[in-house]
């Protein structure tokens, strides 16, 4: 694409505002109002979030996961232990999420600390997933250099036929974790790129300040 194509290519965002009036008190509640205004819309995926992590050192990294539960004690995602992310969440619990929800002219940014969930949580949701997917976590080393993709489909096939019978047990370098927010953020797009932002900030371990940002 010509980069002047690029300078042209834009959205301009008009469905909706937001006040501090109308948002709750509760970060929670409030993305909780929004989570489910995005399912009522039937958007693909609405719990596909950004998930961004970093090395020790600072050197960042993003990528796609699914959102698996949220309360009040923060977000939950499941995945390798070993992988890229768990290696960083390791050396660097800091983290943050994004949601975008184009459809809807949202997005709700959300920055704190990572923390491993559970044994039991980790079991729970493990058991609960399809069966071809509980192979999946087996046959994969994921963020490994490998050969190519026969090694986890020969891998897959194997493991299989091994527990085409037999409950899979959770290996133990999978699981969930949790973002303990800090900070949430909600964008509501409007006209002009003059957008609304309500940003919530934790001060102490119980108490939310609610404060409108610049666009």
């Amino acid at each position: 694409m010509d980069k002047k194509d690029l300078y042209h290519l834009r959205q301009e965002y008009s469905a909706k505002t937001l006040t501090e009036k109308e948002v709750s008190d509760n970060p929670f509640k409030q993305f909780d109002k929004w989570f489910n205004e995005a399912l009522e819309a039937q958007l693909h995926e609405p719990n596909a979030m950004t998930l961004a992590t970093a090395t020790n050192d600072g050197r960042p990294s993003a990528r796609i996961v699914l959102l698996k539960g949220y309360n009040t004690h923060g977000f939950n995602f499941y995945t390798n232990y070993l992988s890229r992310k768990g290696k960083e969440i390791t050396k660097n619990p800091l983290g943050a999420l994004v949601f975008f929800w184009g459809e809807l002219e949202r997005q709700v940014r959300i920055e704190g600390t990572i923390e491993k969930l559970s044994k039991e949580e980790s079991e729970g949701y493990f058991h609960a997933r399809p069966k071809g997917s509980q192979v999946g976590a087996l046959a994969s080393p994921q963020s490994q250099e490998i050969a190519g993709r026969h090694v986890v489909e020969e891998k897959w096939k194997q493991l299989e036929s091994e527990y085409a019978d037999k409950d899979i047990p959770k290996p133990s370098y999978w699981g969930g974790y949790v973002l303990k927010p800090r900070l949430i953020e909600f964008w509501q797009g409007r006209p002009s790129r003059l957008h609304d932002r309500i940003v919530y900030k934790k001060i102490d371990n119980k108490t939310w300040k609610k404060v409108r940002l610049a666009p």
